[in-house]
């Protein structure tokens, strides 16, 4: 269906967005997370909580999901606001995700466990995901990568074949690689 036929507003419920910068309110965790559908079920929320690795954020809370956040989300850290939104586009199951720097706060080893959920969700969905990202490990699975240079799309590819090809995508990994391991926060 060509996308010029979708009525915007139609298209805005479908769009599921996990932004580098969250918008949490002064409630509960809980219910930050059930923003993402309102309707959903306590299951349902328990279910997206899971899956963006926030179980383990909540038990170290004083009253666990039913802590308020704060203004802003003031008691939590960047990577805790990220692990909210995800559990909200996970609650939302959009048809289009779109994920802008949305694991950037994340230690290696959770972004790639929360990446697996929410691969297992879009492909369970037909969902179609877009993500961007500087770190380069996060896009490794991508069925396609684009590499944007000053605006303009300058390679396009699997990780594979953009290694293959040996270009700006192959030094960056090369350079991502060689550096310390920083992002094992």
């Amino acid at each position: 269906r060509d996308i010029r036929d979708i009525q915007l507003g139609s298209l805005r419920r479908g769009i599921g967005l996990v932004p580098q910068d969250i918008v949490l309110f002064n409630t509960s965790l809980y219910e930050n997370v059930r923003y993402g559908d309102p309707g959903a079920s306590d299951e349902e929320v328990q279910r997206a909580i899971r899956g963006a690795a926030l179980e383990s954020v909540a038990a170290a809370l004083p009253d666990g999901l039913q802590t308020i956040v704060g203004e802003r989300g003031l008691k939590l850290s960047g990577g805790e606001k990220q692990r909210v939104a995800i559990a909200r586009v996970l609650l939302k199951r959009p048809q289009i995700l779109l994920v802008d720097e949305g694991t950037a706060s994340l230690d290696s080893k959770t972004e790639s466990d929360i990446l697996t959920e929410l691969r297992a969700a879009s492909a369970e969905r037909s969902c179609t995901t877009i993500m961007i990202a500087h770190r380069l490990s996060t896009l490794r699975a991508a069925e396609q990568i684009c590499v944007v240079r000053d605006g303009l799309v300058s390679e396009v590819g699997s990780h594979e074949s953009l290694l293959k090809l040996g270009k700006e995508y192959a030094d960056l990994w090369a350079r991502q690689q060689s550096e310390p391991q920083a992002d094992q926060r």
